[in-house]
């Protein structure tokens, strides 16, 4: 099973650096994706956000347009079935985040979501996952999941 963090998602449904790579591992994946409702949440969020950046600042963020196309897409596979919403125990999850943070965030600097995304692919079972984020992929890697892209 695999689970992705937000910079793949980021890559995937908004023109980046990334994009091609979070492209071509989807037009190769057999089964649909494993989402949460707080991964999905913290991409539409971020879109939002980087919305409001541009408004004030036209050198950042990007325009409602790139944001509403995004969001779109998203919707698009999530009912098309390239991404499945798991059932996620957040109790669970949230022992794991704690554990995971005693465990490496005084050593290695890592934020509550990127450990609540690692804690949540390891309670969903998943094998792998999908960063572009250097520090979650050393966290990811030191739990035993296996990082692409």
């Amino acid at each position: 099973m695999v689970f992705p963090d937000t910079s793949f998602l980021c890559g995937l449904y908004v023109p980046q650096s990334t994009s091609a790579r979070a492209i071509d591992f989807m037009r190769l994946q057999p089964t649909a994706l494993e989402v949460s409702s707080l991964l999905l949440y913290e991409f539409r969020q971020s879109v939002q956000f980087q919305v409001f950046r541009q408004t004030r600042d036209r050198t950042r963020g990007y325009p409602p347009a790139v944001a509403q196309a995004a969001l779109a897409a998203l919707q698009s596979d999530l009912k098309a079935g390239a991404l499945h919403l798991a059932a996620v125990d957040w109790a669970d999850v949230h022992q794991r985040a704690e554990r995971l943070s005693l465990q490496y965030t005084r050593r290695e600097g890592h934020r509550a979501m990127d450990i609540l995304h690692v804690a949540t692919a390891l309670h969903l079972g998943a094998t792998e996952f999908l960063t572009f984020d250097a520090n979650q992929k050393e966290l990811a890697k030191a739990e035993g999941l296996v990082v692409r892209v």
